[in-house]
């Protein structure tokens, strides 16, 4: 019995150990004469590839008065090009066994293909056609402004607290572009000239602004020729000039009030201004949420929701960036709770993490989350891809920061947690917002 324990126990530690080094994503990187960066992840696993584009552009590279441009170009570049006829990018995909789709954040827009891999160059030819020949012209930007402003109807102007991180991000972000959401003014989208979107597309959506990332099943050798084929023609532009804009620390409790017509329970919310994404502290905050609100048996949850029965839903987060995050805490009342008492509450647990060290076991339970959740993106071709561009993208050109991030992950100590609530967590340093319903006329 002793001889089959060991035997066990080697057996597991053998198949954790295989999980381990499996987990790491080879790749190979390299820069084009025009500027693109290209990263090739090579895995014969299944029959798929995914080829993704992230343009270092978000609503941070606009201006006011002309707001919303990132995220237009996200539906504009798919109306067409010199050689795809209007209507017809999505159709291409799906004609062939493909998905796709694009999103935009404050920081960058990210484009993506899933096709069999034999499928491959097709996927390529798309985005290369993206990047050299789109059409934009009168009628594609009618129509994607039509397509944008229902969008926003139904994501944000009629959407239960649709208008929430808007509303918060106004106040702690007075100066930096931050301000404004991504899908930007209607107004400032409707008084702009063909001109301006199309010098917009030119200064930002240029190889040398760009990770072209690829994983799935390809062969390195011959995925180098063929976007070299495919991406080599595509010229050059100038160097994006980006300069960060630094808010002043908040250093006294800000408060304001919110009301929205779509909904019938308020909301409380504290928000503190924290690090970009790129920082160590970025990390330590997200486990923090993930120790208050994660799950029902986090602390949060378990305290208003369960055993206190205040709060009809609890939560906090870490709103991540480039340049700062925003960290969230929010609130539901249940059973007509005061928003103050919300507040006191989640407070309370706040104070716990900034004045003691968090269990062994809960400073567990948060470690295997975030690598349950980093191993899960990782799982399929697109996350993959994704992650390798970000890493680029966003961590000072380290494209190999997917494999880091693990190891960061069990760096952090149960006293890193406790100092970072203490640094950041404080009641003079935050934003509460009383989101109400709207009163009746």
């Amino acid at each position: 019995m002793l001889k089959l324990k060991k035997l066990t126990c080697w057996t597991a530690g053998m198949f954790l150990c295989q999980q381990s080094m499996a987990q790491k994503v080879e790749f190979t990187e390299y820069d084009m004469p025009n500027g693109l960066h290209v990263i090739l992840h090579q895995d014969h696993t299944a029959p798929v590839v995914a080829v993704s584009v992230m343009y270092h552009v978000g609503s941070k590279n606009e201006v006011i008065g002309r707001t919303g441009f990132a995220h237009f170009f996200e539906h504009l570049l798919f109306e067409g090009t010199d050689n795809i006829k209007r209507g017809e990018f999505m159709k291409i995909v799906a004609a062939n066994g493909g998905e796709n789709n694009a999103n935009t954040t404050q920081d960058r827009t990210f484009y993506y293909e899933v096709f069999p891999s034999n499928q491959f160059k097709l996927g390529l030819w798309l985005e290369s056609e993206r990047m050299l020949h789109p059409v934009i012209n009168g009628i594609g930007v009618k129509t994607q402004n039509e397509v944008v402003k229902e969008e926003k109807r139904m994501r944000v102007d009629n959407k239960p607290y649709g208008n929430l991180i808007s509303a918060i991000f106004k106040n702690i972000f007075p100066k930096h572009p931050y301000n404004w959401a991504p899908i930007g003014s209607m107004a400032d989208l409707d008084e702009a000239k063909l001109s301006e979107f199309q010098a917009f597309f030119k200064t930002y959506y240029v190889p040398n602004n760009a990770v072209l990332s690829i994983a799935g099943d390809i062969n390195i050798s011959q995925a180098r020729g063929l976007i070299s084929t495919y991406f080599g023609e595509v010229p050059k532009s100038e160097p994006i000039k980006y300069t960060k804009v630094e808010e002043a620390p908040i250093t006294q409790q800000l408060v304001d009030t919110v009301y929205d017509a779509n909904i019938q329970l308020p909301m409380i919310s504290a928000t503190y201004r924290v690090p970009g994404m790129d920082s160590r502290d970025s990390k330590i905050l997200e486990m923090i949420s993930t120790i208050l609100s994660n799950g029902a048996s986090s602390k949060l949850y378990k305290k208003l929701v369960d055993d206190k029965k205040e709060a009809l839903q609890v939560g906090s987060f870490n709103y991540a960036l480039e340049d700062y995050g925003a960290y969230i805490t929010y609130a539901l009342p249940n059973n007509n709770t005061p928003l103050h008492t919300l507040l006191q509450d989640i407070d309370e647990e706040v104070v716990k993490l900034q004045t003691n060290l968090i269990s062994e076991t809960d400073y567990r339970k948060i470690q295997n989350q975030l690598e349950k959740n980093y191993i899960s993106t990782n799982a399929k071709v697109l996350g993959v891809a994704e992650n390798l561009a970000d890493g680029y993208t966003f961590h000072h050109k380290n494209t190999a920061y997917t494999n880091q991030e693990p190891e960061q992950i069990r760096s952090i100590t149960r006293e890193d947690i406790r100092n970072a609530a203490v640094k950041y967590l404080q009641p003079s340093f935050r934003l509460v917002l009383y989101y109400l319903p709207a009163k009746n006329s």
